[in-house]
């Protein structure tokens, strides 16, 4: 027993560094959360730059954070870490559609593919809201455009037959996008019968004006 001091001591140490790698890991969660929420908040005023500017600082968030878990690796995989990074992947899928370029993939995001998978769903939400923002102004092609890009995402996903300890939960994930693809494209199938309906309303219009004349 005459160990039992310099074990007891090597133990402190490493908890001790552990407790303040956990505690640094959440705060710096807090902030890539924040930071994901502001650039969509901003591609969905359309301040590209602002959202550019909040993911780019999500990113080198996400750099340190990696870097400073590479010892502690039960701590990066932790449901808090993945949740955070998950936001970031959403965030980046989100601008990137939202604005029509190429889908990011995982390998360049640098995250795991269950994240991704997660953070792609999640898009999906972000996607219908852009929708239904456009629909405020009238049909467009651009909405039609949306609902694609989310038929896509969902037709991909039913396909991850996985059990969820693999995919981190994508299947209620893959549920709710099921039901945000159903319900976006009855609100476009609304709106463009409304269309269709003041088109005809205004030729009505003109041809029986254009006979009283």
């Amino acid at each position: 027993m005459d160990n039992l001091p310099e074990i007891a001591e090597r133990i402190h140490q490493a908890l001790e560094a552990r407790t303040r790698a956990r505690d640094q890991a959440l705060a710096q969660a807090r902030k890539l959360t924040r930071h994901s929420a502001n650039a969509i908040r901003a591609i969905h005023r359309g301040e590209v730059e602002t959202a550019d500017q909040n993911l780019n600082e999500g990113r080198a968030i996400f750099k340190s954070l990696r870097l400073d878990l590479a010892a502690f690796p039960d701590l990066y995989f932790a449901g808090y870490t993945q949740d955070a990074i998950k936001e970031l992947a959403e965030a980046s899928i989100t601008c990137a559609l939202i604005q029509n370029l190429p889908l990011p993939t995982p390998e360049a995001l640098e995250v795991e593919y269950a994240t991704f998978l997660n953070g792609l769903a999640e898009a999906a939400g972000e996607l219908r809201r852009r929708c239904l923002d456009i629909l405020r102004q009238g049909y467009s092609q651009e909405a039609e455009r949306l609902l694609g890009l989310m038929d896509d995402i969902y037709e991909t996903l039913v396909t991850m037959d996985y059990p969820d300890a693999v995919t981190n939960g994508l299947r209620r994930q893959t549920d709710v996008t099921r039901s945000l693809l159903e319900r976006t494209r009855g609100d476009l199938t609304i709106s463009l019968r409304e269309q269709h309906l003041e088109e005809i309303i205004v030729a009505v219009s003109e041809r029986l004006m254009g006979k009283a004349e």
